[in-house]
């Protein structure tokens, strides 16, 4: 097994293989020194990825969890289950060929290397403009269709992304990994209580839709022209404000303002197509989702690159930061006066400590 021994075991591998009809049985009986397997890169996860190869063709990718058990094997169980049920509802996600559930290994259809990620700087304007549109396209039928026959018991972390996931897992993220363990201050006075109540008003509103949960440029793969959705493991029922203001405040991107309002008002126009939306209480709803969301990344990206070592990660911190800053200025958040003082001195903080490397 060239460049790839260890890393997961061949009996699960070469038995997927040939029960998927990718090797014959003279393949997969001499599968180690047959088949070629390159590693892949990972973003933040801490599962491996392996491209696997035969006779100079690429025929799979193999994804396997750090370990076969607790919530890695957990986490491995729902991107098979919800990978699955996308497939059958026609989602633009990659083919599952075979699945170890004992161990957490799958084979997925290949979908090559390029990301919407990767193009962001090649497009011209209305190119960029033209396939974020596919993208939103496709983000409302599989809101909408990935939800019809939605099983929750599929899901590893928790069923809905709802009041307390806001709060612990995104709130308090940002406090504990940016601004305890990478600022170095202490927690504020009544941010818990504004924290309760952001979220009070990020949870109110729409009706669940599916929720992909991590729904950004590197997560989108792009394949004969056609957007294709990775990374939906994590995937609960929710709000469909969430996943756009995912795509839209994606520091990796850093979509223009206007972009990003010309996107939110073809979103719009889009999902009530067939169907009745309140504008006004999606946009109101919106404008809380997305601080959540802002949150959440700030806390991920400090956590990856201070307690990972994934330096990759530090360069988008101060981004999104700003963009934190600026959504703040909004005056429906005129009644968090902590969360924003606190942004306001770590934005300074990070002027000041600019200046001083000049």
């Amino acid at each position: 097994m060239k460049n790839g021994e260890g890393l997961i075991i061949p009996e699960q591998l070469a038995g997927l293989m040939y029960s998927a009809g990718l090797i014959s049985r003279e393949k997969a009986d001499s599968l180690l020194s047959a088949v070629d397997i390159q590693p892949i890169q990972s973003d933040g996860s801490c599962r491996r990825f392996l491209r696997i190869g035969l006779d100079g063709k690429a025929l799979c990718l193999a994804v396997a969890p750090a370990t076969a058990e607790g919530k890695d094997l957990l986490e491995a169980s729902a991107a098979g289950a919800i990978g699955l049920h996308l497939s059958r509802r026609q989602v633009p996600v990659p083919a599952i060929y075979g699945w170890h559930r004992q161990s957490g290994l799958i084979l997925y259809e290949d979908l090559g290397d390029i990301r919407l990620y990767d193009l962001l700087e090649q497009m011209s304007a209305a190119g960029l403009r033209s396939l974020y549109r596919q993208t939103i396209d496709q983000l409302i039928f599989m809101q909408r269709s990935g939800l019809r026959g939605f099983d929750t018991g599929w899901c590893w972390e928790s069923p809905r992304y709802d009041q307390e996931l806001m709060v612990a897992r995104e709130s308090r993220y940002f406090l504990q990994a940016f601004w305890k363990d990478m600022m170095g201050r202490e927690v504020p006075e009544g941010i818990d209580e504004e924290f309760r109540e952001i979220a009070a008003l990020a949870d109110q509103g729409s009706d669940d839709v599916f929720l992909h949960r991590d729904f950004q440029s590197r997560n989108i793969m792009i394949k004969d022209e056609a957007v294709r959705f990775i990374d939906y493991q994590g995937g609960r029922l929710g709000a469909p404000g969430y996943d756009l203001a995912s795509l839209l405040l994606d520091p990796y991107a850093s979509l223009s303002a206007d972009l990003q309002a010309d996107l939110l008002q073809y979103y719009l126009e889009r999902v009530n197509v067939g169907h009745s939306v309140d504008a006004g209480g999606f946009l109101r709803q919106y404008a809380f989702l997305a601080l959540q969301r802002n949150l959440q990344i700030i806390g991920a990206f400090s956590f990856l690159s201070r307690v990972r070592q994934k330096t990759f990660f530090s360069r988008y911190i101060d981004p999104a930061l700003c963009m934190l800053h600026d959504r703040l200025q909004d005056p429906v958040f005129v009644s968090f006066p902590v969360l924003r003082g606190m942004v306001d001195a770590a934005v300074s903080a990070e002027k000041a400590e600019a200046s001083a490397r000049q």
